[in-house]
């Protein structure tokens, strides 16, 4: 079967899903700089594995899943500090962290098996 376009990659799905979980939660904030932040960090990860994927290289491919893994990274860290600042649940940022975990886990696969 395998990966024939970048919408089957499961980092990618799994990251669409981390994105409109982020815009719900944020829709609402009057903090605009901290919601284009956690906004923006969330998309790069998806954006980066489709344009990443795009590039037909394995050694491109691999740079930007390296990008998408530090906006992830990213978010997790804007996770937190929307924590500290009440602006999420503890629900709210446990299931974000733990997808935020989830896709970094399958993006190392994916690193790994393009070494």
């Amino acid at each position: 079967m395998g990966i024939i376009k970048f919408e089957d990659i499961v980092a990618w799905q799994k990251s669409r899903e981390l994105v409109l979980k982020i815009y719900s939660i944020f829709k609402n904030s009057k903090d605009f700089g901290f919601k284009n932040q956690i906004e923006r960090a969330a998309v790069s990860v998806m954006n980066n594995i489709a344009e990443g994927f795009e590039r037909r290289t394995n050694n491109e491919f691999k740079y930007f899943l390296y990008v998408a893994k530090g906006s992830n990274g990213e978010v997790r860290s804007m996770l937190y500090l929307a924590l500290d600042l009440s602006k999420i649940s503890e629900n709210e940022f446990k299931e974000l962290y733990d997808l935020s975990n989830e896709i970094s886990k399958i993006l190392t696969g994916l690193i790994k098996t393009l070494n």
